[in-house]
C-alpha cells in the first residue's frame, strides 16, 4: 500500500495541484518559495499525529490569487493504491474501484468553518461521502514520521519514554526478552547494593537525612540503579558513537543515526498498514559524499525479514541530491504565469537510450535545472563564459534574473530538451547552438593509383559524412533527396560535405542536428543559432575583432600579432572573419589550434573591458527570451 496521488486545493502557493508519487523514494525539487513545504504540511494533515500534532491551519493559509481576495476551504485528497486483502479490510469504507479494476483507498481532509480567531476546524472522511468519518483505527493504520529541517538530531536521540530508540526497543523485545532484561537488571542492582562504596554513600546520606527530618519524618532512601526494570530502562536508554556521547558527535552523522533509528522503527512496526517518512532537507549538515551515500540507501531500502516497506517523501534544495536521484523518483514543482505546476520526469517519453544518457550527464551543475526558473543551454565551457559576459553587455545580469546557464558539453541537447516545453517544465528556455553550415563539394573521379591509402580513406569518410548529414536532413524535412548529385548528362557524381564561412545575412544550410533542435521549439523552448559558431559570429562584427585579438595575445602574443596582419590584409568583412576564426581554431595542424575554453575565458574579460563590443543578434534574442517578464532577484 502506498500513497499514489495527493490533490491540494486552495493551500498557500498551491491553487489546485495534483502530485503523483511512487512506492519507495520520492524527491520533491524546485526553486525557493514554490510550495515544497506546503506539500510537506499537506502530507502531515493525514500522516502525522503520533509523535506530533496535526498541522493547525487558519485563514492565512488560504491560497492568495493574483486578483481578488482569498476565500473558501482548504482541501486535501489522498489516494492509496496497491492494497492487499488486509489493507482493503482495514480501509473498507474508503474503497473505490480504479480504472484498472483494482481497489483504491480515498481519504479527504478539509479545513473549514474558521472561528473568530481565523483558525479552521478540520474534518476527515472516507470515499465520496463526508458523513463517513475517518475512524481512529484507520488513522492508527497510517503511520508517519516527520523530520523537520535543521532538526536537532541529538535531541531526538536523548533518552525519554517516547524516544524513537525506546519505541524501537519495545518493538524488538518479546515477553521472554523483557523478563531476561528485568532479571539482569535486578541481579546487577543487588550486586551494587553490596558494594562498599555504595553502602558508604547510602549510609552517609541516610544519616544526614535522618538527623534533618527526625525519626518520624525521615524517608527510607536507597542508592542504586534508577532503571531497575525494562520499562524504566527503555526510557533511559542512550546511544554513543565512537565511544563518545551523542552530543559530542557531528551534526551530520547524528542526522544519519537518527534516520537509521526512525527507519528501523517504521519498518519493524507490525501494527500499521502504511508507513511513511517525511524528511525536509536531508542534506542538512552533510557534505556531498555523505549526501550520495544517504540517497543511495534511501533509493533502494531493502525489506529484510519481518520488515514492511516505507514510503519516503524528501524535499531538497541540493543539486547534488537531485543529480544523484533517478529521474523516476523526482517530483518537480515549477512556477510560471499560470501559477505553481507539477512535472514528473518519469512520465517523459525519451528516445531510445536518451533517458539513461541524461541520468549519466546530470552532475551537480546540470541538476540545477530542476531548481531553475529560466534556463539557457549552451554547448560548452567557452559559451558559458561568453554568454554571461555578453548578457551583461546588454544590461542583463543572468544571476540577478535567476537564470541558470548550463553547458551540455557538446550537442547533447536532445537528452535535456524533453524535460522542458509545453509537455514538460513550462519555463522559458533558450538553446544556444552552432549552425555548423556546410556546402557540397564534388569528389573528383581519380584512379585509385593516384591516391594514397590515407587519401582514399579520407575521401570515403568525407562522402559518408555528407550522406549521413543529407539522410538526417531528409528525415527532418520529410522531402525526398538524392544522395548523389547529377550533372547535365544525368550522370551521378559523388559529393562530400565542405565547411562554409557565410557572411552576415547570407542564407545558410544548417546541420541536421541544428534542424532537429529547431523542430523541438514551442512557446517556452526557443533554439537560437547564428551563421556558423559563436566565435565566428563574433568575428563577423568589426567591433569585436580587436577584443578577440587582445584576448588571444594574453597567451599567444606572437600568433596574435601575425594574425592581426593577416586579418587586416583580408579583402572584405567575411574574409576577415574567416581569417581570424581559421587562424585560431582551424589550422592545418590541428594540434596547434587555440583551446576554446581558455580563449573564451580571456575574451569574456576583454568584453567586460571593451564598451563597444557587439552582441550577435541571435544571442541577443536568446537572452531576451529567457529574461522576458523576469524581475531581478
Amino acid at each position: 500500500m502506498y500513497l499514489a496521488e495527493l490533490t491540494i486545493k486552495n493551500f498557500r502557493k498551491l491553487r489546485d495541484t495534483t502530485l503523483k508519487f511512487q512506492p519507495g523514494l520520492n524527491v520533491l525539487v524546485g526553486p525557493n518559495n514554490v510550495g515544497k513545504s506546503a506539500v510537506v504540511d499537506a502530507l502531515r494533515t493525514l500522516l502525522a499525529g503520533h509523535e506530533e500534532p496535526y498541522p493547525r491551519l487558519d485563514i492565512a493559509d488560504r491560497h492568495r490569487p493574483r486578483e481578488g481576495e482569498p476565500g473558501g476551504d482548504i482541501s486535501f485528497h489522498f489516494v492509496f493504491r496497491d492494497l492487499n486483502r488486509d489493507d482493503e479490510a482495514d480501509f473498507i469504507a474508503a474503497l473505490k474501484p480504479s480504472d484498472d479494476h483494482t481497489m483504491e483507498a480515498h481519504i479527504h481532509v478539509r479545513y473549514t468553518d474558521a472561528d473568530q480567531t481565523g483558525r479552521f476546524r478540520v474534518k476527515r472522511w472516507c470515499g465520496d461521502h463526508q458523513d463517513i468519518a475517518l475512524t481512529s483505527d484507520m488513522m492508527e493504520n497510517l503511520r508517519g514520521v516527520y523530520l523537520q529541517p535543521l532538526r536537532d538530531a541529538a535531541q531526538g536521540l536523548r533518552p525519554s519514554r517516547n524516544s524513537q530508540l525506546a519505541r524501537l526497543l519495545h518493538l524488538l523485545t518479546d515477553d521472554q526478552g523483557r523478563e531476561k532484561i528485568n532479571a539482569a537488571l535486578k541481579e546487577l542492582d543487588d550486586q551494587l547494593q553490596q558494594n562498599e562504596s555504595i553502602k558508604s554513600t547510602h549510609a552517609a546520606i541516610s544519616a544526614r537525612h535522618g538527623a534533618m527530618m527526625g525519626e518520624q519524618l525521615a524517608q527510607v532512601l536507597a542508592v542504586g540503579l534508577s532503571a531497575t526494570d525494562f520499562q524504566r530502562l527503555s526510557a533511559r536508554l542512550s546511544m554513543t558513537a565512537e565511544s563518545m556521547e551523542i552530543e559530542q558527535n557531528g551534526l551530520g552523522f547524528n542526522n544519519l543515526i537518527f534516520m537509521a533509528v526512525v527507519l528501523s522503527e517504521l519498518a519493524k512496526n507490525p501494527d500499521a498498514a502504511y508507513r511513511s517518512l517525511i524528511v525536509e532537507e536531508p542534506e542538512a549538515h552533510l557534505h556531498p559524499q555523505l549526501q550520495r551515500v544517504l540517497l543511495s540507501h534511501l533509493a533502494g531500502i531493502p525489506t529484510n525479514e519481518g520488515e514492511k516497506p516505507v514510503q519516503l517523501f524528501v524535499t531538497s534544495h541540493s543539486p547534488n541530491f537531485a543529480s544523484n536521484s533517478k529521474l523516476q523518483s523526482l517530483v518537480c514543482l515549477v512556477e510560471n504565469d499560470a501559477g505553481v505546476e507539477t512535472f514528473f520526469p518519469r512520465d517523459v517519453q525519451f528516445e531510445k537510450g536518451k533517458r539513461e544518457k541524461l541520468e549519466r550527464y546530470l552532475d551537480v551543475t546540470r541538476a540545477e535545472l530542476f531548481f531553475a526558473r529560466r534556463v539557457i543551454f549552451v554547448e560548452g565551457a567557452a559559451e558559458l563564459m561568453l554568454v554571461d559576459a555578453l548578457a551583461k553587455r546588454l544590461g542583463f545580469d543572468l544571476k540577478g534574473y535567476g537564470i541558470s546557464l548550463i553547458s551540455v558539453e557538446g550537442l547533447n541537447f536532445d537528452s535535456f530538451l524533453p524535460l522542458f516545453g509545453e509537455r514538460g517544465l513550462r519555463i522559458p528556455v533558450s538553446v544556444v547552438t552552432d549552425a555548423d553550415p556546410f556546402e557540397e563539394e564534388e569528389i573528383p573521379e581519380l584512379a585509385g593509383a593516384e591516391l594514397t591509402d590515407a587519401e582514399v580513406a579520407e575521401e570515403l569518410l568525407a562522402e559518408a559524412a555528407y550522406l549521413e548529414e543529407t539522410d538526417a536532413q531528409k528525415e527532418e524535412i520529410e522531402e525526398p533527396a538524392d544522395l548523389e548529385a547529377g550533372d547535365g548528362d544525368g550522370k551521378k557524381k559523388k559529393v562530400k560535405r565542405k565547411a562554409a564561412y557565410p557572411g552576415l545575412g547570407e542564407a545558410i544550410q544548417v546541420s541536421s542536428n541544428t534542424l532537429k533542435m529547431k523542430a523541438s521549439e514551442d512557446q517556452y523552448v526557443k533554439v537560437h543559432h547564428g551563421v556558423k559558431t559563436l566565435e565566428y559570429d563574433l568575428a563577423l562584427h568589426e567591433e569585436n575583432r580587436d577584443a578577440m585579438l587582445k584576448a588571444l595575445a594574453e597567451f599567444h602574443p606572437n600568433i596574435s600579432k601575425a594574425l592581426r596582419k593577416i586579418v587586416d590584409a583580408a579583402p572584405d568583412n567575411t574574409a576577415k572573419a574567416k581569417a581570424l576564426f581559421c587562424g585560431m581554431f582551424e589550422r592545418k595542424d590541428s594540434s596547434s589550434n587555440v583551446q576554446k575554453g581558455r580563449f573564451g575565458q580571456a575574451l569574456a574579460e576583454q568584453i567586460s573591458l571593451t564598451p563597444g563590443c557587439k552582441v550577435p543578434a541571435y544571442l541577443e534574442q536568446a537572452i531576451k527570451h529567457v529574461c522576458q517578464g523576469a524581475g531581478r532577484l
